[in-house]
C-alpha cells in the first residue's frame, strides 16, 4: 500500500510539471484579455523542437530553450494577428494551435519512435533518504522543482509588483490602462511570448523528461486541459496549480487501479482525466458569477484603442 502511494504522489508531481509550466504561462496571457487557444500547437512544437536539440547536442538545457524559443515566436505570431491585424481572438488562436501541430509533425518526422536520455533525479542529500517522504517529493528531476519555483513567481509576480498590476489593469480595461499612458499592445505581447515559451517548456518536457521519446500527437490534448484548467481555477494561481495536480493524478490512476487487479476497462480508464476535466468545469459553470467575478472582463475581447 505505501509503495502505491509512493508511485502516486511522485508520479502526479512528474505529471502535473508539463500542465504546470503551459498553466502559468496561459493564466498570464489570459490575465493581460489574450484568450490564446494555441496552446495544444505551442507545446507539440515546444516538444518536437526540443527533442530535436537534445537528440543533436546531447543538453537538456538547450533543448528546453530551444522550446521556449520556438513557443514564444509562435505565440508572438498570434500577437501580431490579433493585436496589429485586429484579427478575431478565437480563430486566430485556434489557426495557430493547427500550424503548431503541423510544425511539430514536420520538425519531428526523421525522429519518430527514437529516444533521448531522460533527466536525472536532482541530488538532495538526507532529504532523498527520508522514509517514505524522501521517494515521494525528493527524487525527481529539476524541472519538476522549477515548475513548483515557477507557480509561486507567477502568484508573486501578478499579486505584489507593479508590473503585475498593470497586466491585470490591462486586462480589465484596455482602453482606460492605454488612457493612462500603459503601453497596451506592448504588455499583451510580452505576456502573450511568456505564455507560449511556457506551453514551449511543457511540451518538450514531456518528450525530454517525462516520456524521453518522440512520437507524433503525444502532447494529446494536453493544450486543451491546460486551456480549461484556467477556467477550472478561475484564473487564480493555487487553483490552477492545484487543477494540474489533480489532472496528473487522474491520469496515474489507470495504472494505480491496475496494480489493484481491478477489472475495469483500459480505455474508460485513459478516458477520466479528461471526463473529470469535464466534469470540474459544469461544476465551475453552475456559478456565472463567480466566473465573472475573478474573470478579467477584456478576455477575449477585440481590442479597440483611441
Amino acid at each position: 500500500m505505501i509503495d502505491v502511494l509512493i508511485f502516486i504522489v511522485s508520479g502526479t508531481l512528474a505529471a502535473a510539471t508539463a500542465l504546470l509550466f503551459a498553466a502559468m504561462g496561459e493564466l498570464v496571457a489570459e490575465k493581460s484579455g489574450m484568450l490564446n487557444l494555441g496552446v495544444e500547437g505551442m507545446m507539440a512544437t515546444g516538444a518536437a523542437s526540443g527533442f530535436v536539440v537534445v537528440t543533436l547536442s546531447g543538453s537538456h538545457s538547450l533543448g528546453f530553450i530551444s522550446a521556449a524559443v520556438i513557443g514564444a515566436l509562435l505565440s508572438l505570431v498570434y500577437a501580431v494577428l490579433t493585436l496589429v491585424f485586429r484579427a478575431n481572438q478565437t480563430a486566430s488562436g485556434l489557426a495557430i494551435g493547427i500550424l503548431g501541430l503541423g510544425l511539430s509533425s514536420a520538425i519531428g518526422k526523421s525522429y519518430e519512435g527514437t529516444t533521448v536520455p531522460s533527466l536525472p533525479d536532482l541530488p538532495l542529500g538526507p532529504l532523498a533518504d527520508i522514509p517514505v517522504l524522501g521517494p515521494m517529493f525528493f527524487q525527481q528531476d529539476i524541472m519538476v522543482y522549477i515548475s513548483m519555483l515557477t507557480v509561486v513567481a507567477v502568484w508573486y509576480g501578478l499579486n505584489r509588483t507593479k508590473l503585475g498590476l498593470t497586466i491585470r489593469a490591462i486586462g480589465e480595461n484596455p482602453q482606460s490602462a492605454h488612457a493612462l499612458g500603459l503601453r497596451v499592445l506592448l504588455i499583451r505581447a510580452g505576456c502573450v511570448a511568456f505564455g507560449g515559451a511556457m506551453a514551449g517548456i511543457g511540451g518538450a518536457y514531456l518528450s525530454t523528461a517525462y516520456t524521453p521519446l518522440w512520437a507524433e500527437g503525444m502532447i494529446a490534448g494536453r493544450g486543451w486541459i491546460v486551456v480549461a484548467l484556467t477556467v477550472f481555477g478561475t484564473w487564480i494561481v493555487p487553483r490552477v496549480a492545484f487543477g494540474a495536480y489533480l489532472f496528473g493524478s487522474m491520469s496515474l490512476l489507470e495504472l494505480s487501479i491496475q496494480a489493484f487487479g481491478a477489472n475495469i476497462p483500459s480505455q474508460l480508464l485513459s478516458a477520466l482525466p479528461y471526463i473529470v476535466t469535464i466534469l470540474m468545469l459544469a461544476v465551475i459553470s453552475r456559478n456565472p458569477a463567480f466566473i465573472r467575478q475573478n474573470s478579467p472582463a477584456s478576455l477575449g475581447a477585440d481590442l479597440k484603442l483611441n
